[in-house]
């Protein structure tokens, strides 16, 4: 899949009522309205970040010198370790403002998990090599997730409330912002569509 960058961001919504409460679902697509699989979907609200809570165990794999997965959601606190599973060694670091780490050649699995503390969107690269590139998006809410091949993720058990519905890509330019619209979910299902500002071939 091939996309060409652009700037420009857009959210459209529609709320239709559904049989399940407190689902939403959400798709992402392109400018030109092609699915945008791994994107990130997540709600905002004060009461989100009041009930967020760290990951227990992430990891993000270094294997076939490549980052697995490619883009990582985790909340914020939570704790990533990077096992290296490939016959080299791996430099891992991110100089993006939602964490500064890095961790020096090394084999096998470091003891300690990295830390995200901070939220915002983390690049991650290796040191040496320089192909190896992936993302951790650190939200304050507890529900969030990635969108499927089909630009689709339901989030479950939202309880009604007014939130934030934001989304981010990748393949947006570097240092675009994060989608932001309002969304207001009622005690019942709910359906979203989000329009990022990238066109797929």
């Amino acid at each position: 899949m091939t996309a060409l960058r652009s700037s420009t961001l857009v959210a459209t919504l529609a709320w239709p009522l559904l049989a399940s409460a407190s689902s939403v679902t959400v798709q992402v697509v392109s400018a030109n309205d092609k699915p945008l699989a791994d994107a990130v979907v997540y709600l905002d609200s004060a009461e989100a970040r009041a009930s967020v809570q760290p990951l227990k165990h992430a990891e993000i794999v270094q294997q076939q010198r490549r980052f697995v997965p490619k883009v990582s959601v985790i909340p914020l606190g939570s704790g990533v370790y990077f096992p290296n599973r490939d016959n080299v060694r791996h430099h891992v670091y991110s100089f993006s403002p939602a964490k500064v780490f890095e961790l020096k050649l090394y084999a096998g699995t470091p003891a300690e998990p990295v830390v995200f503390d901070k939220p915002g969107i983390a690049a991650l690269g290796c040191n040496i090599h320089d192909a190896m590139v992936a993302w951790v998006v650190v939200v304050e809410t507890p529900y969030y997730g990635r969108t499927d091949a089909e630009g689709r993720i339901t989030l479950a058990q939202v309880p009604a409330g007014s939130y934030r519905l934001r989304a981010w890509h990748p393949d947006l330019p570097l240092g675009s912002p994060v989608s932001d619209a309002a969304l207001q979910v009622d005690p019942v299902s709910a359906a979203a569509k989000v329009r990022l500002g990238i066109t797929v071939k």
